[in-house]
């Protein structure tokens, strides 16, 4: 019997390898502009890390790749969408921050420099590794093969002219503390990444603070884009990602500043109720929780 036991589990691994794949598709959202959506859900073995959104654009001298993705899987897959959607080579690869799912697919683009701030360069060299390892635990047999490639490229913030296209790139804090911002002015084009969640409750990990984040939501409504594709969630052509982030930080912000005020505990904190308004986010209740125990100390802190 535990033979043949042995001998089913060997019929079922090849079985169970062949399905990892995560079938990349890259819509053309703009000229030149693809965009490839993940999912709104968490990590896990069913999706294989595969929640980010990443793009990429055919600048007429070269394709500028816009994040990696989660594991040296995702990015082999992703080097591959590329290259068969354009003739273009690849140019230059972007880590627009420190969290794992937008950088761990480095592996697979190393012939070309990979370029991000100066800040989020340092954060992945410290904590590139611990990201990787963690996130074998949350996915499994994904990583196989990934390690934590740091970016050897410091990118400046400012304007810079790419092929046929005028590119801003613009420095932010709200989300990991070094968050990196594109503007297409030549497409109209807004790559927030994760600096802008849609209906997909926002991280909190690595935040500077709510106040911060709220601020520079501010800023990036200046900027006149046509689309704006999130880092997570998916593309709009309006205000209302923006929106629905802005509302949700306001929430969060004044729900830990009253209950520090009146001396709640995380645990009565994480049972507060989440406003209607915000039923269409998913992961909400689990993202709440987690902001609780990221943020509220430093509320209770405030308070006292």
């Amino acid at each position: 019997m535990k033979n043949l036991f042995v001998i089913a589990l060997l019929m079922i691994q090849p079985a169970v390898a062949a399905k990892l794949e995560y079938n990349l598709d890259a819509e053309q959202v703009a000229e030149n502009t693809w965009f490839v959506e993940g999912t709104t859900e968490d990590f896990s073995f069913e999706n294989g890390g595969n929640i980010v959104n990443t793009a990429f654009i055919a600048t007429g001298e070269g394709v500028l790749v816009l994040d990696t993705g989660v594991s040296r899987r995702y990015g082999e897959e992703l080097r591959s969408l590329i290259e068969a959607t354009t003739e273009q080579p690849i140019k230059l690869v972007i880590n627009t921050h420190q969290h794992p799912d937008h950088f761990l697919g480095n592996q697979a683009f190393t012939e070309a420099p990979i370029a991000s701030l100066a800040k989020t360069q340092q954060q992945i060299e410290q904590s590139g590794d611990a990201f990787a390892e963690n996130m074998y635990r949350l996915v499994g047999d994904w990583m196989r093969g990934t390690e934590s490639i740091t970016p050897d490229q410091v990118l400046e913030p400012g304007m810079v002219q790419m092929g046929e296209h005028k590119l801003e790139w613009i420095e932010l804090t709200g989300h990991s503390g070094a968050d990196l911002v594109l503007f297409d002015h030549t497409t109209g084009v807004l790559f927030p990444f994760d600096m802008v969640f849609y209906q997909r409750a926002l991280t909190t990990p690595h935040t500077p603070g709510l106040k911060q984040w709220r601020s520079e939501l501010e800023q990036l409504r200046q900027i006149p884009f046509k689309l704006m594709l999130p880092g997570h969630g998916p593309a709009v052509t309006d205000a209302r990602a923006l929106d629905q982030m802005q509302a949700y930080l306001d929430w969060l912000d004044t729900t830990f500043t009253h209950a520090a005020e009146q001396g709640l505990s995380m645990t009565e904190v994480m049972a507060l109720p989440i406003p209607e308004q915000f039923n269409s986010i998913s992961l909400r209740q689990q993202e709440f929780e987690r902001s609780v125990f990221h943020l509220y100390p430093d509320y209770e802190a405030a308070a006292f």
